[in-house]
């Protein structure tokens, strides 16, 4: 549905006023694309919303005349998870941005969906505390809530669905229900908060949330080790998960990145199978002892060169490192867009994964680049091809296919946190057989006109 007539149009200036319903040309484009290579897809009207009552309104009106409706977070996804597909009505939470109460002493906020992770972290940071979920961009809350978000603190403290605790969630109906508990933990009725955290907006529409908090760290510790082959350096990812060190994160990055990452001119690494660690401690003598312990293990699976250091301005540097690797190879390869997957497998399985997604572009002659959160199995081909040149994106699309289906075989998955938006949608049959159905079936029971987020996911 790509026009709204008057009377519809009418409606939703009536619930959410007229500044905040838009049919223009620039917002509407601004809404029909992510950070992923999949093409716009327009909708008729852009609508922002202030609270979940209108929320409510404009879903029941949706649901009763079949509009889609897509909600919309910061735009940061990279599986064209928010774009209008089916055009109809995208729902930009952004208006709904608010702290409504940190509860320090229980390490829980209630925030809206609108917010962005970073600019509360800001905040809580005041009071000593922090929301540990890192997807790398500024991401909205409820961005990070449907896609289930995590990023590289994922080792140390988990995915958003671990650090989520309640939900306020409108359904297509426009029902408005609350799901979850304050409590630490709960063993009453169904975990619905875990079906509604991941469901990139297809069954409901995010409008609060509970969330766990952190302590900040006092002390930090980094670690750059450096291996002579793949293979060590990612055999070393499994050592080191499993030998009773907590790593808070473990990076992986291979030659080529690395080589990327020199040409800055702020970096001068080895151009070799790279690991980037992070540990916290409430002492800085506690990282003193933990750090021998992880040369040694790092030493064992043949460890070239090691380095830590403790503090706070080394641990920054590490994931300046981390975090320009993206924008470094796009600077340094004009021309040439990246298709950036998100595959994962378990970490015992991690060497395989790597050789894979390596083959898989080395036997088409790509040149890619690879980084992962390997410390909890997740890896991050980025695959090249040139813009507007069919052959070169479907070569592209061949690696990618290869990618994943080596990694649904290693008994992984087809993202481990990016979602399923629209591009992964053709490998759900394969990871989850018959099991799809009884998706499908909840998404009927609680979406049946289909009017929520269309075309995503099945």
């Amino acid at each position: 549905m790509r026009t709204l007539s008057e009377a519809h149009l009418s409606f939703l200036r009536s619930v959410a006023g007229d500044e905040w319903v838009s049919t223009k040309g620039a917002d509407l484009d601004q809404h029909s694309r992510d950070q992923s290579f999949h093409e716009p897809q327009s909708a008729a009207s852009v609508v922002w919303p202030a609270s979940a009552q209108q929320v409510s309104a404009i879903l029941q009106y949706a649901n009763e005349q079949t509009i889609p409706v897509t909600p919309w977070g910061a735009g940061t996804s990279l599986e064209g998870n928010p774009i209008p597909a089916h055009g109809g009505i995208v729902l930009d939470m952004s208006r709904m941005d608010k702290i409504l109460e940190v509860r320090a002493a229980d390490f829980q906020v209630d925030v809206q969906p609108g917010l962005k992770s970073k600019d509360m972290n800001a905040v809580l940071a005041k009071q000593g505390l922090f929301f540990a979920p890192d997807p790398g961009a500024n991401a909205s809350i409820g961005g990070m809530v449907a896609n289930n978000a995590a990023g590289t603190r994922t080792p140390g403290y988990g995915a958003t669905k671990d650090n989520v605790m309640r939900l306020e969630v409108v359904l297509a109906s426009g029902e408005v229900i609350r799901i979850g508990s304050r409590s630490a933990k709960t063993s009453s009725g169904y975990d619905l908060v875990h079906l509604f955290v991941g469901s990139e907006g297809t069954l409901g529409v995010v409008t609060e949330a509970t969330l766990k908090l952190a302590p900040l760290p006092e002390k930090f510790s980094a670690v750059v080790a450096v291996f002579d082959s793949v293979a060590d350096a990612t055999r070393a990812v499994s050592t080191v998960m499993g030998s009773g060190l907590s790593p808070v994160a473990l990076e992986f990055l291979d030659p080529s990145m690395v080589r990327e990452l020199n040409t800055t001119g702020e970096f001068t690494l080895a151009e070799k199978p790279t690991l980037l660690m992070e540990f916290h401690s409430a002492s800085e003598a506690g990282l003193k002892e933990e750090l021998p312990l992880v040369q040694a293990i790092c030493e064992s699976e043949k460890c070239a060169a090691f380095q830590s250091v403790v503090g706070r301005e080394g641990r920054d540097r590490l994931w300046r490192m981390r975090y320009q690797t993206y924008d470094v190879v796009v600077r340094n390869n004009p021309g040439i867009s990246f298709l950036i997957l998100d595959i994962a497998a378990p970490v015992s399985k991690y060497p395989e994964l790597v050789t894979a997604a390596r083959r898989a572009m080395e036997t088409r002659g790509l040149r890619g680049y690879m980084v992962g959160h390997a410390g909890d199995g997740n890896l991050h081909p980025m695959i090249p091809y040139k813009p507007g040149d069919q052959a070169s994106h479907e070569l592209a699309e061949a690696a990618n296919a290869e990618m994943v289906e080596a990694a649904i075989a290693l008994g992984g998955t087809a993202t481990g946190e990016h979602g399923v938006g629209i591009g992964k949608r053709r490998f759900m049959p394969l990871e989850h057989g018959n099991s799809l159905d009884v998706m499908r079936t909840i998404k009927n029971a609680l979406d049946p006109n289909g009017i929520l987020n269309p075309g995503k996911i099945l």
